[in-house]
């Protein structure tokens, strides 16, 4: 089904369209927050990678309803918008124990995110009356990946102390633990809710869990192996991921990198099936900061997603673009050659962020998307005629001579 137009929520429903690539390609900025972080110096270097330039939203969430989004910051806040109204509804402030990886659990009047300072301690938080509902201790390194179950009340952790823990809502205490090699695990669940991933760098490692299952080994380990960065550099240059996410047909798994490329996999059977380039990575926090020559996380971990239909991937970019590719045609019964991996280029460029697009996401319900770095930005597609499809509109019209 189509997904609507966002729009106000009072009035005639919203029109409908199919998100086709003509479609995406017309997405411009409808609404921005010029004031969605508190000016100010940027937080010390032991807060954050770098400490250059203006303070930034981290992280965004949809609730599952597409109604509102929350953004955590720099500055210590986290607000809450209405997708429908395009307004600012709450601003709530963490300034002891800081804030980051927001998500919205199965209400739309809660979410869990992690810490920043103090302790490592996840919280379960209302919006309704900006209250702890309840804390998940047990991380003894700061949490760098979270996630919420699509299905039910459980969510997944990835910290800095080489673990990953699995947790439900009702219950403080951690219902499993994984162990990894290296930190910063990245965690992601697929649609269903069936099975989870887990990512590991260093080692370049994808192992995909059963969830029913979890305390037995993983059923898929997928090496990610770009075999053309060899033909960069010697020894090649590590791929740094710093996102999972499953496509919402389950099809493929979508590996956000720091770097200027992006991958694909096949979620069955863990080939690599494209890398997306065409974006400039976020391991720097400006255009004009100097490049690094050992892969970092810098800025990136949440410009990357899907669309509703996995037909198209959008990535966030340091110069501030929002990058679409099409990625409809990737067959996931017929891998391609390991040894040239088929590159993806842009479908489109959309221009119209300020700074760094660090946060990308698409509304699981609505046909809007959501950027973020010092503003926020809420995306429309134009569909008012250009030039080009009224000429094409009366060519049609136009009678045989």
């Amino acid at each position: 089904m189509p997904p609507p137009v966002a729009g106000p929520s009072n009035g005639p429903p919203p029109p409908t369209f199919t998100l086709s690539s003509n479609v995406l390609s017309k997405f411009k900025p409808a609404k921005v927050f010029k004031n969605a972080v508190d000016a100010g110096p940027p937080p010390t270097p032991t807060q954050r990678p770098s400490s250059q330039g203006p303070k930034q939203i981290t992280g965004i969430s949809f609730d599952d309803k597409g109604d509102y989004i929350i953004t955590a910051a720099e500055d210590e806040t986290f607000r809450l918008y209405s997708c429908k109204s395009g307004k600012s509804t709450k601003t709530l402030y963490s300034k002891k124990y800081g804030v980051d990886l927001p998500r919205f659990t199965h209400k739309s009047t809660a979410i869990v995110y992690a810490s920043t300072k103090e302790d490592d301690t996840i919280r379960y938080h209302s919006l309704h009356d900006n209250k702890y509902l309840s804390y998940f201790r047990g991380h003894k390194g700061r949490v760098v990946s979270l996630e919420v179950s699509p299905t039910d009340d459980g969510f997944m952790s990835g910290s800095l102390d080489k673990t990953v823990r699995l947790w439900d809502l009702r219950t403080p205490t951690c219902r499993g633990l994984l162990g990894v090699p290296t930190p910063g695990p990245l965690v992601a669940y697929d649609a269903g809710g069936v099975v989870f991933a887990v990512g590991v760098n260093a080692y370049q490692r994808i192992m995909i869990y059963d969830n029913a299952n979890y305390d037995k080994a993983p059923f898929l380990t997928i090496i990610l192996d770009d075999p053309s960065l060899a033909k960069i550099t010697f020894p090649p240059r590590p791929i740094f991921m710093t996102s999972l996410a499953f496509s919402p047909n389950g099809a493929f798994i979508l590996v956000g990198c720091s770097g200027n490329a992006h991958y694909i996999i096949e979620s069955f059977q863990g080939h690599v099936m494209a890398k997306l380039e065409g974006h400039v990575g976020l391991e720097r926090r400006g255009m004009n900061a100097a490049p690094t020559i050992e892969p970092v996380k810098g800025i990136s971990g949440e410009e990357v997603c899907w669309t509703p239909d996995s037909k198209c991937v959008l990535s966030g970019s340091l110069d501030g673009n929002i990058i679409a590719w099409d990625v409809q045609h990737l067959d996931a019964n017929t891998p391609p050659d390991p040894k040239a991996l088929p590159v993806l280029r842009p479908l489109s460029k959309l221009e119209g962020h300020k700074g760094p697009s660090r946060c990308v996401r698409f509304n699981p319900r609505y046909g809007m998307l959501a950027s973020a770095g010092h503003e926020l930005a809420f995306w429309l597609p134009d569909m008012s005629a250009d030039t080009e499809d009224i000429a094409k509109d009366l060519l049609r019209r136009k009678p045989p001579s």
